[in-house]
C-alpha cells in the first residue's frame, strides 16, 4: 500500500497521509482549513515491515482504508517544570 505524505503550512510537525497524491477528496474541508496549504513531502510504501518515525504503520493503514486519510500530530510538549517538581516531591517521600 502506497500513500502520499504532506506537511502542514500552519501547524509545525503535523503531517497528512492520503492514499493518492494530490487527492484530498476524503479530507474534510474544516481539517484542510486548519491544516493550511499541504506541502508534498514523499510517497511511502507501507507494505511489509516498514516503520515510520512517529506513527504506527498499522494505524496509518487502517485509517487510510476506513477514513481515507491519517493525520499525524506532533507529540505533546513536555512540561519540564512539572517533571522537576514531581521528581523533587518524590525525593522528599
Amino acid at each position: 500500500m502506497f500513500c502520499s505524505i504532506y506537511k502542514s503550512s500552519k501547524k509545525e510537525n503535523t503531517y497528512l497521509y492520503i492514499t493518492k497524491k494530490d487527492d484530498f477528496s476524503a479530507v474534510p474541508e474544516s481539517l484542510l482549513a486548519t491544516f493550511g496549504r499541504p506541502t508534498f513531502v514523499m510517497v511511502v510504501n507501507l507494505a511489509g515491515d516498514r516503520k515510520l518515525a512517529l506513527a504506527d504503520v498499522e494505524k496509518v493503514k487502517s485509517d487510510l482504508e476506513t477514513v481515507g486519510f491519517y493525520l499525524q500530530l506532533p507529540p505533546p510538549v513536555t512540561n519540564l517544570l512539572d517533571e522537576y517538581k514531581a521528581a523533587k516531591a518524590a525525593k522528599k517521600s
